[in-house]
């Protein structure tokens, strides 16, 4: 099977009911990468839209593994009123669900405004090689971006650490798709739980809501920092929350995601 870009998958998407065709090289295990996943329930949505709206807010549930083959995105619309259009959005194996989403897209209004507090304190990105550069040992997907790791909650490192920061970029040009780039993006750290281990513990998303604090469109940065927080993790089931800035320090996005995790 042939690679595939991000751009080429999400170009398939152009109707409400489409199939598209996922590649081995986007795979995390036996699931694609869930950012993918979360991409391609985007442009399905924006299919519905009459006149291009911002994305405010995504929600996303990881029902089962998307596969590396033919899915089908099937996309509704909920509500449009004057300003806020509400759709949901299905990703289909044959008769199964792997993923379901709702988003709300909404237009400006003329209102009253408080700045951003989030803090960008970001490494700088050449204080590492890219991830790709020192071989380290990743799922495929992260050969479709550009991956400086400069903040630590590295994976069976045993730190027990509770942040993490990354430096990302798409490989492949994504220039006419400003949301789907920020939201496969923004779903490319772990679970920072996974740094309390010194051995490999099997870990998948549940679910994940990305806020919108900038329109995509507006963001051309194609560099992103991701500041990421363990706030807590029991039972096996982990919290953690995240910024996504610009290169320039902007804050463009907040994430916030529940994962399960199994020793």
């Amino acid at each position: 099977m042939t690679d595939r870009t991000l751009a080429e998958i999400l170009a398939d998407i152009d109707s409400p009911v489409a199939t598209t065709r996922v590649s081995p090289v986007w795979m995390q295990g036996r699931a694609a990468f869930g950012g993918l996943g979360a991409a391609m329930a985007a442009k399905g949505m924006r299919t519905l839209l009459a006149e291009e709206k911002p994305m405010r807010s995504l929600m996303v549930s990881f029902v089962g593994p998307i596969p590396a083959e033919d899915v089908t995105v099937r996309s509704e619309l909920l509500r449009e009123g004057k300003n806020v259009t509400q759709a949901t959005v299905r990703i289909m194996a044959g008769d199964a669900v792997c993923l379901q989403a709702a988003a709300a897209f909404g237009d400006a209004r003329d209102t009253k405004s408080a700045a951003p507090t989030a803090e960008f304190n970001a490494e700088p990105r050449d204080s590492v090689p890219s991830v790709e550069a020192v071989r380290a040992p990743v799922p495929p997907f992260i050969s479709n971006f550009d991956v400086h790791w400069t903040g630590g909650g590295i994976p069976m490192s045993n730190t027990g650490a509770r942040r993490l920061g990354q430096w990302v970029r798409n490989k492949t040009d994504m220039s006419v798709f400003p949301l789907e780039k920020i939201v496969a993006i923004a779903d490319i750290p772990p679970p920072i739980i996974l740094a309390h281990y010194d051995q490999r513990v099997l870990a998948s998303s549940l679910s994940w809501s990305l806020e919108f604090v900038r329109p995509a469109h507006e963001v051309a940065s194609d560099w992103f920092y991701l500041d990421y927080d363990l706030d807590a993790a029991a039972g096996g089931y982990c919290q953690q929350s995240g910024r996504i800035f610009t290169e320039d320090g902007d804050l463009v996005a907040l994430s916030r995601q529940c994962m399960t995790y199994f020793e």
